[in-house]
């Protein structure tokens, strides 16, 4: 039986235990951080079940992210893991032929242009400081990595960094530049592709073809993501040489997401596809109404994350008339394998479904 020795607790029975020993989480399970979908209740329930639970930080303000580190710290024990993007922001975009394109919808619905929604901001001085101020056992980053200079910084507060790859050449690239851990996101992942490095999504793979690429390729620990519903999915992923799995579109099945209704049935239908349509870059989504009609991806969508501007007061309008295929229901491929759990019960479940099929394995 292994004990890890600083936090007490038994390890036994993962193949890898570089991740527990790392984190100090009791499962080797990320709660994957998604904007808008999951937040405060989610990240407490996953933490609650043993999980690295995980706040989406980039639509919030750092004063935001105070707050919602002070509540999940009052509510649950445990590592907590703050995620930000690294994306940069046109300074100037024309998206006339943009508006153009989504004109018949806004006379459809009779949207009209409200206050400004806060768009996904890449991570920047203000935030750091709320990372050294918070010092969270985990920080992770998505397309990338901040300048060195705020890399630094959040690596002297104490935090541990770990961050996306969707190729092996980015996760040699994230190692040489000093994170603990990388997340190997596959194709079948809900939400955005994190490729940084202008790899060519037409030739973007799969998990089980990614994972023990990079697991081989990188000496630290390699966490597997993307098509990973249940224990199986987690066992198979350890199998091929993962220290941890993040699932996210399992955790959106959770009582405790804020999805909505809607999105909680298409889950169920397993309909995804890329699409650049909701924010400028290609993230995968349920198919939905404008989707359908215009394609799954556009030129005329502005760059990342600048579509969603005029998007949002035609997908609130439309919600209004009961019409939620104009509104971003991310998911990975694996919805149609969600339980509907709450995010604690979930965690112990992934977890000891894992380990039985781990056990018969050995």
């Amino acid at each position: 039986m292994a004990i890890d020795g600083k936090h007490g607790r038994m390890v036994n029975g993962w193949p890898d235990e570089r991740f527990l020993r790392l984190v100090g989480s009791e499962h080797p399970i990320i709660q994957a951080p998604m904007a808008n979908a999951g937040g405060v209740d989610l990240c407490v329930g996953a933490m609650q079940g043993g999980a690295l639970g995980s706040l989406p930080c980039g639509m919030l303000s750092p004063e935001q992210i105070r707050q919602q580190v002070g509540e999940v710290r009052g509510r649950a024990q445990g590592p907590l893991n703050l995620n930000f993007l690294c994306h940069s922001v046109p300074e100037s975009v024309d998206d006339s032929a943009w508006k153009a394109l989504l004109q018949p919808y806004s006379e459809e619905f009779g949207a009209e242009p409200g206050p400004d929604m806060p768009l996904r901001r890449p991570f920047n001085e203000s935030m750091c400081k709320a990372v050294e101020e918070l010092r969270p056992e985990v920080v992770s980053f998505h397309f990338g990595l901040p300048p060195d200079q705020l890399l630094s910084r959040v690596k002297a507060s104490g935090s541990l960094v770990i961050a996306s790859a969707t190729t092996v050449e980015e996760a040699r690239w994230l190692e040489e530049r000093g994170v603990d851990a990388v997340i190997a996101q596959g194709y079948e992942a809900g939400g955005h592709q994190s490729n940084f490095l202008d790899s060519d999504p037409a030739a973007a793979l799969g998990l089980f073809a990614l994972l023990p690429q990079i697991v081989d390729a990188v000496a630290i620990p390699s966490i597997a993501s993307g098509g990973i519903g249940d224990g199986r999915g987690v066992a198979a992923a350890f199998a091929l040489g993962a220290s941890a799995v993040q699932l996210g579109t399992a955790y959106l099945h959770c009582p405790e997401s804020a999805i909505s209704e809607a999105h909680r049935r298409a889950l169920r239908d397993g309909r995804t596809v890329l699409t650049n349509v909701y924010t400028g870059r290609l993230a995968r989504a349920v198919r939905g109404r404008l989707i359908d009609e215009l394609g799954p991806v556009r030129r005329e969508a502005p760059s990342y994350p600048l579509a969603t501007s005029a998007l949002i007061p035609i997908w609130t309008a439309a919600q209004k008339h009961g019409e939620f295929g104009f509104t971003p229901m991310l998911a990975g491929q694996a919805g149609p394998l969600g339980t509907g759990l709450p995010a604690a019960d979930l965690t112990r479940r992934l977890a000891s479904d894992a380990l039985a099929v781990l056990r018969r394995s050995a």
